[in-house]
């Protein structure tokens, strides 16, 4: 009930949001009309059609994006004739084609009909479903957090409930804007005549706004005109709520509040199916009935992801030092991106990272969700009879997590020395390296960066990204703090961008210690150069373990790279990485 009410909330702080722009002219177009045979059922068309829509392109596979994207410019059609009739109803009915006269029927039907009282239901719910198709919301943390789990977690009717509780927030804001915009225009109506040229001023409206979102300006100009966070908005209401993660994210850390030493741990579930794996790395197939009587880890992680990378060391730790006494570790490798699915890139990064426990290959999302897992990394803690007993999301606490293993161990009858608190606590801040080295969390203030178009925030290359397309992009001539911004010629996709000529580059503006990039070379394989920048100088000392002093280094495989680990006092930097060949693809930034 609560994540409804979020969602619901989160849909209504969308009209402060620049991206309903491109939809208001379509919607103040029947502002004059009644509001429940034409307002209401144009908004209530919006709500489903948009829940629709999210629900395949959360949970669908690439033909149904392509349906979606086939599906958006039928409707682009449909309002642009929408458009046309309410210019020149007239000229619309008599002298343009056939498919142009059904445009203006459309609209002059609905209009007849809202005059003779009749009605024109049908018609506004007509219109709704295409605007609907049109919609494309800012992604703030509350969608993001309902599509991850959709896209995650696998279609259900509570996540087509989470985001239809969305649309109808949005609406009902909407709705408030009708409600006063039919008031202004009837007031201009009755004091100036003009309800001819209010008619061909909001068909204007909306011919601009199909050539907006046709030219991808509704995701990119748009969103760095707005005045208003409503992410900030968002962010807040995901603090505030109970049960809600105050740093929760599609890939970031969370983490779980801790039991006290030495306190009875509950039981919250028992071990799900190990079954839906579509591998296994070290180890034939385990099963949960074959586990019964072993104290079990289950780390859910994925390889280019820094939080796991960072938590993994301890990991290794634990499963060496118990076990003898009966620990089992199974790691759940759940990709994040679509080269994480590809089997060798997994095994070269277990051989790589020296893992040589159980690694189940969950592609599939299945052991995911049958944990009701939803963070990277995650730790599920099982006793001996397969009982959950504890959870811990995210980085941190590993002194705490050891208490538990070592709990869990004695209750299977296991004979443990005594070892101080103290003495865990220092074996889990061991100093470590490279990716491995715990973050800085004091001068951390940049957060994982998304460079695809479904995930990507505080972009700042002029005229915004245009999705699946090639084009040129040029650097800002200044970047606030964690913006970012794309040069040269690349084509973004849903996930990641992918340049296209050699000499691209990207920048950012970061405020953290380290600094990492998720790479891969292209199609072919072949290794792409590169050379970084810091402040516009080699990065010297400071440069990170995939680059040289002199800023130099080379993308050879799939997974990410660590490119600035500051040495000296850390501060507000500009950060530039400049691609020597093409093919290059570059998918999220994290920081440490």
């Amino acid at each position: 009930m609560i994540l409804l009410v979020l969602a619901y909330l989160g849909g209504v702080l969308t009209i402060l949001s620049p991206c309903i722009l491109p939809v208001l002219p379509f919607v103040f177009a029947r502002s004059d009309r009644p509001f429940l045979r034409s307002g209401l059922p144009l908004l209530i068309g919006m709500a489903l059609m948009f829940a629709v829509v999210a629900s395949l392109a959360a949970v669908g596979s690439q033909w149904v994006a392509q349906a979606n994207q086939i599906g958006r410019w039928i409707a682009l059609v449909v309002m642009a004739l929408f458009a046309l009739a309410l210019l020149w109803p007239a000229l619309a009915d008599r002298l343009l084609s056939p498919f142009q006269r059904l445009g203006a029927r459309l609209s002059a039907s609905a209009d007849k009909a809202t005059d003779a009282g009749r009605g024109g239901v049908g018609t506004s719910l007509l219109i709704g479903v295409a605007t609907g198709l049109l919609w494309a919301p800012c992604a703030g943390p509350i969608l993001g957090l309902i599509l991850t789990g959709a896209a995650l977690q696998g279609a259900s009717v509570g996540t087509s409930g989470l985001l239809l509780a969305y649309a109808l927030g949005a609406a009902t804001s909407l709705a408030l804007a009708i409600w006063i915009g039919g008031r202004v225009f009837t007031a201009l109506k009755r004091r100036l005549g003009a309800g001819e040229w209010i008619r061909r001023a909001l068909g204007v409206a909306a011919l601009l706004a199909v050539v907006a979102i046709a030219m991808g300006w509704d995701t990119g100009v748009l969103t760095r005109l707005s005045s208003v966070s409503t992410a900030r908005l968002e962010q807040g209401l995901l603090d505030t709520l109970p049960g809600q993660a105050p740093d929760a994210g599609p890939a970031m850390m969370m983490r779980a509040a801790d039991a006290p030493a030495g306190a009875e741990l509950p039981v919250e579930g028992t071990l799900p199916s190990l079954d839906g794996a579509t591998g296994w790395l070290n180890s034939p197939p385990l099963t949960a009935e074959g586990l019964r009587g072993k104290v079990v880890l289950v780390d859910f992680w994925t390889y280019s992801c820094i939080n796991c990378l960072r938590a993994l060391p301890y990991v290794r730790e634990w499963e060496q030092r118990y076990r003898d006494q009966g620990l089992v570790v199974i790691g759940v490798h759940a990709p994040e991106f679509a080269f994480e699915r590809n089997l060798g890139n997994v095994q070269r990064a277990v051989k790589e990272l020296k893992i040589d426990y159980p690694v189940a290959i969950d592609n599939e999302f299945a052991i995911w969700r049958g944990f009701n897992n939803r963070y990277w990394p995650a730790h599920y803690f099982i006793d001996a009879q397969g009982r959950i007993r504890a959870h811990h999301f995210g980085e941190g606490n590993y002194a705490q997590s050891e208490r538990i293993i070592r709990q869990l161990l004695r209750e299977a009858g296991a004979t443990l020395p005594e070892e101080p608190a103290q003495a865990m606590a220092m074996a889990a801040s061991a100093p470590r390296a490279g990716v491995e080295l715990q973050a800085d969390m004091s001068n951390l203030k940049s957060p994982e960066t998304y460079l695809g178009y479904s995930r990507a925030e505080n972009f700042a290359s002029p005229d915004g990204q245009r999705r699946d397309a090639p084009a040129d992009y040029t650097l800002p001539s200044t970047f606030a703090l964690n913006q970012w911004a794309l040069s040269g010629r690349w084509t973004v996709g849903d996930e990641d961008a992918q340049l296209q000529r050699a000499g691209g580059r990207i920048a950012f503006r970061f405020h953290a210690r380290d600094l990492h990039l998720v790479l891969a070379p292209g199609a072919d394989g072949k290794p792409v150069r590169f050379r970084v920048r810091i402040d516009g100088q080699p990065p010297g000392a400071s440069a990170g373990g995939d680059a040289s002093a002199d800023g130099s280094g080379t993308v050879t495989e799939h997974r990410l790279y660590q490119l600035i680990r500051q040495s000296g006092d850390v501060g507000e930097r500009t950060f530039e990485i400049e691609f020597l060949d093409p093919g290059v693809h570059a998918y999220a930034f994290t920081f440490g």
